[in-house]
């Protein structure tokens, strides 16, 4: 049954694929409201990043549902798998040889990948990146301890501050914004940050505040999913 439905899900795409490339004018633009954003973009929201712009400025209500949903997967798993973990029998923490190395490298990379992560969140409005991706690898780099050392977890205290804090974060610049005369999270620029200059790091008004709220955030929820995953019982984990 499982062939047949992965044969079933595998054809109704290739379908519904196919009918959109037949559908699609090749040579024309099909863009509504893209010629507009590609202009307004650059004064409005001062970014170079039109991506960036339109994750944090033309549809930040989304991108808040977005962080809404990724905050209830990661609840809901810990609420599943958090009880039964603290019940399962403790992990032999002998290290060995391969462990020596496994967790020397992780000793090594996770500075670097926390550097790498907030690099790209930082530069996340004018660079490709941002606080997701940002995100996924400050989550990585926190989570690697806990994969080359057994035994070893992370504070989820301090994970759920983190996120916390960032989330409110996020919802308390959405309402500076209309404290002056803004959209609810629009980027805006005001007397405190400047307008900066364009292209540069310092610029882009509150847009960067948002992508290191989002790269906080999106960091603290999925370490806190993967520590919780690793930690509870393999057939739990089947079962759930």
């Amino acid at each position: 049954m499982r062939n047949i439905s992965s044969l079933l899900f595998s054809g109704g795409l290739a379908f519904l694929l196919l009918v959109l490339a037949t559908q699609l004018p090749f040579g024309h633009t099909s863009m509504l409201l893209g010629n507009d954003i590609l202009q307004a973009a650059p004064d409005e929201v001062g970014t170079g990043n039109i991506v960036a712009a339109v994750l944090l400025a033309y549809r930040g209500i989304d991108t808040l549902g977005e962080l809404a949903i990724l905050f209830t997967a990661a609840a809901s798993v810990g609420l599943i798998l958090g009880q039964r973990s603290n019940h399962s029998a403790k992990r032999d923490k002998t290290i060995t040889e391969s462990h020596f190395i496994t967790s020397r490298a992780s000793d090594l990379m996770m500075p670097l990948l926390i550097i790498v992560g907030f690099y790209i969140i930082f530069y996340g409005h004018l660079t490709p990146g941002g606080g997701f991706q940002g995100g996924v690898i400050l989550a990585i780099a926190f989570f690697l301890p806990v994969l080359t050392r057994p035994g070893t977890t992370i504070d989820h205290g301090m994970i759920t501050i983190i996120e916390g804090l960032a989330g409110a974060g996020f919802i308390m610049i959405g309402l500076w914004a209309m404290l002056y005369g803004k959209p609810f999270l629009q980027p805006f620029f005001d007397t405190f940050l400047g307008n900066g200059i364009f292209g540069s790091l310092w610029s882009a008004g509150t847009l960067p505040l948002l992508y290191l709220a989002v790269g906080l955030k999106v960091g603290a929820e999925l370490a806190g999913l993967l520590v919780t995953i690793s930690e509870a019982p393999a057939a739990e984990v089947e079962r759930t």
